[in-house]
């Protein structure tokens, strides 16, 4: 996973970020893989607990510098979430859209809302969707000498779905293939599904330094609060 992925650029943009939302209350972060950022928040003296739905991933947490400070969790992040109260629960880098239809996205909202101390944040980053990217697509991820990675994709807009393959062919190797697939939901589904659960928007950027979101803006961090009279303060970088 690491090898496919690395580290991100604004990952420590990120992990300021979500450590300013924090405060001092206790971290949940949704699919958090091998760690990226759990492992740097539990480095600022956070109490952080992370949730995947494989044991592998979580077990390349606990081995990296750092890994044994993040209390770990196997479990799908649709169903009910370890118990809490957490100041912060957070799904990076479009991971919500793996939950696999709209009815379990909003259910999971409701779950995270259960979980959040009040005044608790949900912050949820993810791409824009685009209509004009309807059908299949091939695209070179990768290419050396000795080796070749596409990108492999099919994306139907009415359902609101994309499947898709990451295929390595290397010389003298045999074909790899990495599978993958979401539903995603726009911004303003995620507003009601929010709203659905009692959180309300409290800030949404363009990226994790607080970039102003727009009409051109391709991604979006929005951080919902469970706190009632919560005024929107959409487009505005945070103070």
């Amino acid at each position: 996973y690491d090898d496919w992925y690395g580290t991100p650029p604004d990952t420590d943009a990120c992990v300021e970020a979500l450590a300013r939302l924090a405060g001092r209350g206790s971290v949940l972060e949704l699919g958090a893989g091998t760690g990226r950022l759990a492992i740097p928040l539990a480095q600022r003296g956070l109490s952080v607990h992370a949730l995947d739905g494989s044991a592998a991933m979580l077990d390349q947490l606990a081995a990296k510098p750092g890994g044994a400070a993040v209390q770990r969790h196997v479990g799908d992040m649709g169903a009910p979430l370890p118990s809490g109260p957490f100041g912060l629960v957070f799904v990076a880098v479009n991971t919500f859209f793996a939950i696999p239809d709209a009815t379990a996205q909003q259910q999971a909202s409701h779950h995270v809302a259960e979980q959040l101390d009040d005044g608790g944040r949900f912050v949820v980053e993810a791409f824009v969707p685009e209509a004009q990217h309807d059908g299949d697509r091939v695209d070179v991820r990768d290419l050396s000498a000795d080796r070749v990675v596409l990108a492999i994709s099919r994306t139907d807009s009415a359902a609101q779905r994309a499947i898709g393959q990451f295929v390595e062919l290397r010389d003298g190797q045999p074909v790899r293939l990495r599978p993958w697939a979401i539903r995603w939901s726009t911004p303003e589904q995620l507003d009601a599904m929010a709203s659905g659960a009692g959180l309300r928007l409290e800030h949404r950027w363009a990226s994790w330094t607080g970039d102003p979101y727009g009409p051109d803006s391709t991604n979006h961090v929005s951080v919902y609060r469970k706190s009632p009279g919560v005024l929107h303060q959409v487009g505005q970088q945070r103070s």
